[in-house]
């Protein structure tokens, strides 16, 4: 299997995964990046699979359909160009011939879905959408941090190396964040120093591993004394797993 990044507007990554032949296609929110890899590959896509309902993830849904005939998977709960098939946790979706578990994620919007697959070439893979950033995590648009730390335990939960899809390049300034809630953390700066190199030489940050945000990612590590101190000192009335996850994402909000 190939596993592609497909850069889009300013910053977000359409995932293509195909086997040489057939492909599917993650949040393509514009047509035309997909469109050209299908052609210059030679690849049919067969399948689309939607997180959630935001134009950078489904303005492409429509035109890659009618140009391909790919069939639609998206989160029941959410908006999603029609038709498709309705989703919702503990689905799964078969594409090139691979199951892909359909996890509920809500917290960046209400009916969030993250798609995993236990191995794809001998190694998990998870498609999140805009649930967990390296470093990072999405912005409760129409969630709860409550329901944000609960969707993202059941990614942590996942096995260390599955890889991490996200849909976003900013990984950069999430660890900058990162910095300042954990100034201390060895692994965190050797990361930063990492992603950096990568940058500067115009490669994607991404895919990350679960590990690897474990060790580095102050919205899976709230339980760790280092980010809890940091969220009390940011907000004193931070007490228990939701108040501190909530605010260190609201610090994040204002971060600059």
């Amino acid at each position: 299997m190939y596993l592609i990044p497909i850069p889009a507007f300013d910053d977000n990554y359409l995932w293509l995964l195909h086997d040489g032949r057939r492909a599917v296609v993650v949040d393509p929110g514009d047509a035309q990046p997909v469109l050209r890899i299908l052609q210059d590959r030679q690849l049919q896509l067969e399948s689309i699979l939607v997180t959630h309902h935001h134009p950078d993830h489904t303005g492409g849904v429509d035109v890659l359909r009618e140009a391909t005939g790919a069939k639609v998977f998206g989160p029941a709960r959410e908006r999603i160009p029609s038709p498709f098939t309705p989703l919702q946790d503990g689905d799964t979706v078969p594409a090139l011939d691979l199951d892909f578990q359909v996890i509920d994620v809500p917290g960046h919007t209400a009916g969030h879905i993250a798609f995993y697959s236990p191995s794809v070439d001998g190694r998990p893979l998870l498609f999140c959408g805009d649930t967990l950033f390296s470093g990072g995590c999405g912005r409760l648009f129409e969630g709860t941090p409550a329901q944000m730390l609960a969707s993202l335990d059941r990614l942590a939960a996942l096995p260390g190396d599955t890889r991490v899809c996200c849909t976003h390049e900013y990984t950069m300034g999430n660890l900058r964040f990162a910095l300042a809630v954990e100034p201390d953390n060895r692994e965190l700066i050797g990361y930063h120093a990492r992603c950096a190199a990568l940058r500067d030489d115009g490669e994607p940050t991404l895919p990350t591993s679960i590990a690897q945000e474990l060790l580095i990612n102050p919205f899976l590590r709230t339980r760790q004394a280092t980010v809890m101190a940091a969220a009390r000192r940011f907000d004193p009335a931070a007490h228990d797993d939701n108040t501190i996850f909530a605010a260190i994402r609201q610090w994040k909000n204002q971060f600059k």
